[in-house]
Parts: C-alpha cells; sequence; structure tokens
C-alpha cells in the first residue's frame, strides 16, 4: 500500500517560512518523482515543484509563481521530499498535497515543460497566509 504523509502546514503571517515534509512508503523504489502541488477552492489542482535523481543530478521543477521563494528537495534514503516557502505570500494560501510517482511526471520538451498528475497522493494540509 502506497502511503505519503505530509506534515509542515499551519499559519504564517506574509513574509514568513514554512517547510513542508513528506514521506513515501509503499513504491518499488525509493528514487521516485516526487513533489508538491496546491489547490484553492474553485480552482485546479497546480504543480508547485517536483524532484527526481537521475545520472546526471537532481532533476528540478518550480512553477514560475513561486520561483525564488520557494525550493525542494530530496532525500532518497528516507523516501522524503521537502518544500521550503520563503516569504510567503496572502496567494500562496492553499491545500497543499504531496505527490509521488515511480515515473517523472514533468519533463522538458521543446523548451516547455510538461506536466502530468502523479499516481499517489498524500491527505493534503492548509497552509494560510494572514496579510
Amino acid at each position: 500500500q502506497v502511503q505519503l504523509v505530509e506534515s509542515g502546514g499551519g499559519s504564517v503571517q506574509a513574509g514568513g517560512s514554512l517547510t513542508l515534509s513528506c514521506v513515501v512508503s509503499g513504491l518499488p523504489s525509493t528514487n521516485n518523482c516526487m513533489g508538491w502541488f496546491r489547490q484553492v477552492p474553485g480552482k485546479a489542482r497546480e504543480a508547485v515543484a517536483g524532484i527526481y535523481s537521475t545520472d546526471d543530478g537532481a532533476k528540478t521543477y518550480v512553477a514560475d509563481s513561486v520561483k525564488g521563494r520557494f525550493s525542494i528537495s530530496q532525500d532518497n534514503a528516507k523516501s522524503s521530499v521537502y518544500l521550503q516557502m520563503t516569504n510567503l505570500k496572502p496567494e500562496d494560501t492553499a491545500m497543499y498535497y504531496c505527490g509521488a510517482d515511480p515515473d517523472p511526471w514533468f519533463r522538458e520538451s521543446g523548451g516547455r515543460i510538461l506536466l502530468r498528475p502523479p499516481n499517489f497522493w498524500g491527505q493534503g494540509m492548509q497552509v494560510t497566509v494572514s496579510s
């Protein structure tokens, strides 16, 4: 049974920081494509950041809306992924979901980043940024 256990969500004032953590278990390998998505009511879930390892090093994706403020890291030995969020803004308020897939759910093609939903999801946790 695949499980994604998230932690670290909560409330913070604008300009503050939070780090989200996710531990993945039940997948055949510890080298998975892991990352974070977020969703606000009435809108589609959007990819925030993703990461996976290759022989040439880690491949990462960070959405333009959070670039320069959010960073993603992983610990494959612990099957964990982390989202460091700094300079948080009220518009970052959302439910944040950890996603994982044995295969990459983001890739570059022709100068564009192609995204697809990962096959496995966490329960989600609220991040609220107050002004």
